[in-house]
């Protein structure tokens, strides 16, 4: 369960992100916070969206290294509060009128495997979840 427990971790790290990507970072700040396109409420939402981030990700890794000994029921609890984040993002397109990228930045929009970043970093990290759950599982 040690290594199930690192990669929750890991994943609940990776929830201050959206934070760093969208308030931080020159070159994918400015299509989110720092869009002067982007009407007050959006970015309400943006702010929101980046707070939710941060608690998901702190109370995960809260459960994770306060607790002990770390029971499979403490770890599922983690994985869960981490994956709200992520899972919020692969449901998010269901809503009419989103992207995963505004369309004045799909020339620099690098689409790696077909994705567009946040997409990739997504999916990749919901899958190491479920990777995370088998192994603990396997583990009791």
């Amino acid at each position: 369960m040690v290594i199930a427990k690192w990669i929750v971790a890991f994943v609940a790290l990776y929830c201050f992100g959206g934070f760093v990507a969208d308030a931080i970072v020159p070159s994918t700040s400015k299509q989110h916070l720092w869009n002067p396109r982007w009407p007050p409420h959006a970015k309400f939402h943006n702010g929101q969206t980046m707070l939710m981030g941060i608690f998901a990700g702190s109370i995960s890794l809260f459960v994770l290294f306060y607790f002990r000994p770390l029971t499979l029921p403490l770890l599922l609890l983690a994985a869960a509060v981490s994956s709200m984040y992520w899972l919020s993002m692969v449901f998010s397109p269901l809503f009419p009128g989103t992207a995963w990228y505004d369309p004045e930045f799909k020339d620099e929009t690098k689409r790696p495997f077909g994705f567009s970043p946040q997409q990739l970093l997504t999916y990749v990290l919901c899958l190491l979840l479920i990777v995370a759950v088998i192994l603990a599982v396997r583990s009791v």
